[in-house]
């Protein structure tokens, strides 16, 4: 997607320069509501048109060109599966429509039941389904007629919690299997950081970083990125002692499971109280207030802390990340040595 420019109105919906995906891997985009997923999405599909910019998708420009000669797939978060049809009978739908044989279609259908785990539901209705299995008639819908890219908005967000950790799973287990590029569109940090190869981050609008899950969680261009993907905790610069920074910084940043809390206090200048202690089963997520600021620690063992103590905090300085104008700044810049 190059140059892309999109308004409704006076509202600006997609401004893009220059946005690559690459063929076969599983690309996210992450955002809060109206940064411009959606609306990415349905250009990229073709139903929605670009006021300037071009789509171009294996090497072909189709920007011109209606989605059902695009090569492309879609799902939605509502399955949009029609209620009078059988499992088979939606699946086979875009087969069908474009007038292949029977034989044919009873091919490729079942080798998609197969695939997607419904064999032995091909006669059910949609209402007779799970959410899961809902969703799963609707990505093979999507693959039957073997799409180069499978476009997906929020596919997961209508499903339970458990539900919607197993489809993740099995989204990205597909995709690998069947060798298609897949974009999904989500709000969810989780699951965009346990399905995507490429995690593209917008807001308002705009790209505000484009990388690998990795290289966004542990060098995040700007404040927004940095929070929006992973836990982080925020210290304004003038709450801090003397940790040997420079102060033309705005605030310090440090991810949940790099500071440490202690009962013995008399080995730092950071004293924090205990607000709130959660048990979530294999580790704890401890909230503290630090001169008015709120801060949350991830950990395995709670070493004599209990809610309202007040406990020493200590801030592993090859971790932390230092913000100014709402922009990552280096490191080196504030004559500390880079973190390994």
């Amino acid at each position: 997607m190059h140059n892309i420019r999109k308004t409704f109105g006076k509202f600006l919906a997609l401004s893009l320069e220059n946005l690559e995906f690459e063929q076969k891997t599983y690309a996210v985009i992450l955002g809060p509501s109206g940064s411009g997923k959606t609306t990415l999405l349905r250009i990229a599909a073709g139903l929605e048109s670009p006021d300037t910019g071009s789509v171009v998708i294996g090497g072909k420009d189709v920007t011109a060109l209606p989605s059902w000669k695009r090569s492309v797939g879609l799902v939605f978060q509502n399955y949009a599966l029609y209620p009078h049809l059988t499992v088979y009978e939606n699946i086979a739908m875009p087969m069908t429509v474009a007038r292949y044989t029977n034989d044919y279609i009873k091919t490729h259908v079942h080798e998609l039941l197969d695939v997607m785990e419904l064999e032995g539901q091909e006669n059910k209705y949609p209402k007779q389904l799970s959410g899961g299995q809902q969703q799963r008639v609707a990505l093979a819908r999507a693959l039957i007629k073997k799409p180069a890219i499978l476009l997906m908005d929020e596919p997961l967000s209508n499903l339970d919690a458990r539900v919607r950790i197993d489809l993740r799973d099995y989204l990205k287990e597909t995709q690998r299997k069947l060798g298609f590029t897949a974009i999904h569109v989500t709000h969810d940090q989780e699951e965009a950081m346990a399905l995507g190869d490429q995690i593209v981050i917008l807001n308002k609008a705009l790209v505000i970083q484009s990388g690998t899950p990795a290289e966004i969680y542990s060098k995040p261009k700007t404040l927004f990125a940095a929070s929006f993907l992973g836990g982080i905790n925020l210290i304004p610069s003038e709450l801090l002692p003397d940790l040997g920074i420079k102060k033309d910084f705005d605030a310090l940043g440090v991810r949940i499971q790099d500071i440490s809390l202690s009962m013995e206090k008399t080995n730092t200048d950071m004293i924090g109280k205990v607000i709130n202690i959660q048990y979530l089963g294999y580790q704890y997520i401890i909230t503290l207030d630090f001169a008015g600021t709120r801060l949350r620690v991830r950990t395995d063992n709670l070493s004599g802390i209990t809610e309202n103590s007040e406990v020493g905090i200590f801030i592993d300085m090859t971790k932390i990340m230092l913000f100014r104008d709402g922009n990552r700044i280096p490191i080196e810049e504030e004559g500390l040595e880079s973190p390994a």
